[in-house]
C-alpha cells in the first residue's frame, strides 16, 4: 500500500522558480512595478486582512512535468484573491495550484512578438513535445476569469472573460476601458510619460473613470495643492494672514 508521505506532492520550496530565459525587453519590469504600485491602495480596500498575492514573472505550477519547469506557466503580472502573501513567513517562490486551488482573478501578459505565443489555444492532446498555448492554459486548465493581452507596440489591449468555460473577447466601453467588476476597477491604456519614457501604457481606473495614481504621482498631486494654497496664502495681507493665525514666515 503506498504511503500518503508517497503521495504528497512538491510545494513552492521544491519546485524551479525559473526557466532560465531572460525578460523580453526592458518596459516588461516598470510596467509591472506601474500596475502594482496604482492598485494597492485598491486591493488594501478589498483586503483589509492583506489575504491577497500579486505575481509578476512568478510561475503558476498547474501540472507536474518532467523537467517540472514544463508544467508552469508565469505570467508577466497577475493577482490572486485571498491567499496568504507569504507561506510559513517565507517568500513565494512560485504559485502551486495543487497546493491552493485559488486560481488567479487576471493575468496579464505583455507581448514582445507577434501576440501568437499569448494567443496560443493549443491543448495538451495536439502540442508537441509536452507544449501546450497559454491561451489554451488560462482558459481550460487554470480557468483564470480575466485574461488580459497588453501590446504596447499596437498601443492596445485585449481582454478576455471567461463565460460559461470558455473565454470571451471583452467589448471596451465608451471610455475605451474594461471593466474588471470583482476588483471594481478598469482596465485600459493611458499614453504618457512614466519612468523617463513616453508610452501607451497599460494602467487602472475606478469604476467612474478617474486615473489611479501611483504613490508618486499622489506625493506630486499633492505638492501641486500645497503650492496654489501658499500663493493663495501669499496674496492675502499681513492683517488678514494674522486674523488666520499665520505667520508670514511660515510661507517660506
Amino acid at each position: 500500500m503506498t504511503s500518503l508521505s508517497a503521495l504528497t506532492l512538491p510545494d513552492h520550496t521544491q519546485l524551479p522558480d525559473s526557466d532560465g530565459t531572460f525578460v523580453k525587453n526592458w518596459q516588461e519590469h516598470p510596467q509591472s512595478i506601474l500596475l502594482t504600485d496604482s492598485i494597492k491602495l485598491v486591493l488594501e480596500e478589498l483586503h483589509p486582512d492583506s489575504q491577497y498575492c500579486i505575481g509578476q514573472d512568478l510561475g503558476i505550477y498547474w501540472r507536474l512535468t518532467d523537467p517540472l519547469e514544463k508544467g508552469a506557466e508565469a505570467p508577466d503580472w497577475f493577482y490572486i484573491p485571498n491567499v496568504p502573501p507569504t507561506l510559513e513567513g517565507k517568500t513565494r517562490r512560485s504559485y502551486v495550484l495543487w497546493k491552493e486551488y485559488v486560481a488567479p482573478l487576471i493575468v496579464i501578459e505583455f507581448v514582445s512578438g507577434d501576440g501568437s505565443e499569448e494567443r496560443n489555444n493549443t491543448p495538451p492532446s495536439q502540442g508537441e513535445g509536452g507544449n501546450v498555448g497559454k491561451f489554451w492554459v488560462y482558459e481550460q486548465a487554470i480557468r483564470v476569469p480575466y485574461y488580459g493581452i497588453y501590446e504596447v507596440a499596437k498601443a492596445q489591449v485585449e481582454v478576455y472573460h471567461l463565460v460559461d468555460n470558455i473565454y470571451e473577447l471583452m467589448q471596451p466601453n465608451e471610455r475605451g476601458h474594461y471593466p474588471i467588476a470583482p476588483m471594481g476597477v478598469e482596465l485600459g491604456i493611458w499614453q504618457g510619460f512614466y519612468q523617463n519614457a513616453e508610452l501607451p501604457w497599460l494602467r487602472w481606473w475606478d469604476a467612474q473613470g478617474n486615473l489611479l495614481l501611483t504613490g508618486d504621482e499622489r506625493a506630486e498631486v499633492e505638492r501641486q495643492k500645497r503650492e496654489r494654497i501658499v500663493e493663495k496664502l501669499r496674496s492675502l495681507s499681513a492683517e488678514q494672514l494674522n486674523a488666520l493665525g499665520i505667520d508670514l514666515e511660515m510661507l517660506d
